[in-house]
């Protein structure tokens, strides 16, 4: 059973997203703007936050990046617009998902169940160090530099790099990828881990050429 706390300034809502993930057998909490809900992030711990983008007070993304200063808690956003800006918008403030409303409250409690599982398999990641020319991911401290300056990336980028250098010289397709990183047979919107293989290169810099296109497959990491 986990914890949850629901943000959204529409009551309907909040009541349809806990009818569901408490017949699931978690608990729900709920804030009506982006101010309640850095307030009672600050006074409890959560498994996870479903949180609206769109809200009075406070939107959704000022509310994750001041909560982002003080918890890692997962966060999953919710908007009626599915705009790319949006979505990289989110992953780069450390968003763990983005679902577009009009959304199926069984997938949304997918992607809940799926981050959730993720987060609480993190401490289990291999004890080891990888290096490549100036390129050092430490997997069990979940730090990555490129020559000795440290280098932050969001909680998906992690993964998803993580995923990636372990099955370094494999081709992954994209089916695999979003299975493994995002953890539930995904239906939405497959440019999802296109705008994090973005992000990622963005945050490699020149190392960003590891990281190479497979067309009409997925993508491969080299480091030869």
């Amino acid at each position: 059973m986990s914890k949850i706390l629901v943000v959204d300034d529409e009551s309907r809502i909040r009541e349809i997203i806990k009818k569901y993930a408490e017949f699931e057998g978690h608990t729900v909490e709920e804030a009506v703007d982006g101010m309640q809900a850095i307030d009672v992030c600050r006074q409890n711990s959560f498994d996870i936050i479903i949180m609206d983008v769109m809200m009075p007070e406070l939107d959704g993304f000022s509310a994750c990046r001041e909560i982002r200063k003080f918890s890692n808690t997962p966060i999953i956003m919710l908007s009626a617009r599915g705009e790319e800006y949006d979505k990289i918008h989110g992953f780069e403030l450390g968003t763990d998902d983005y679902v577009v409303k009009p959304f199926s409250p069984k997938e949304l409690m997918m992607r809940v169940n799926a981050v959730i599982k993720r987060s609480n398999t993190d401490s289990n990641t291999i004890n080891d160090v990888f290096s490549y020319e100036g390129l050092s991911v430490d997997f069990s401290a979940r730090i990555v530099t490129i020559d000795g300056q440290r280098i932050e990336m969001t909680p998906k980028e992690y993964e998803l790099f993580f995923y990636m250098v372990k099955n370094k010289g494999i081709a992954l397709t994209r089916e695999k990828l979003i299975s493994e990183v995002w953890g539930y047979d995904f239906f939405g919107d497959e440019r999802t881990l296109d705008t994090h293989i973005k992000l990622l290169r963005k945050s490699l810099g020149e190392y960003s050429r590891c990281i190479v296109t497979l067309r009409g497959v997925g993508y491969r990491f080299e480091a030869i």
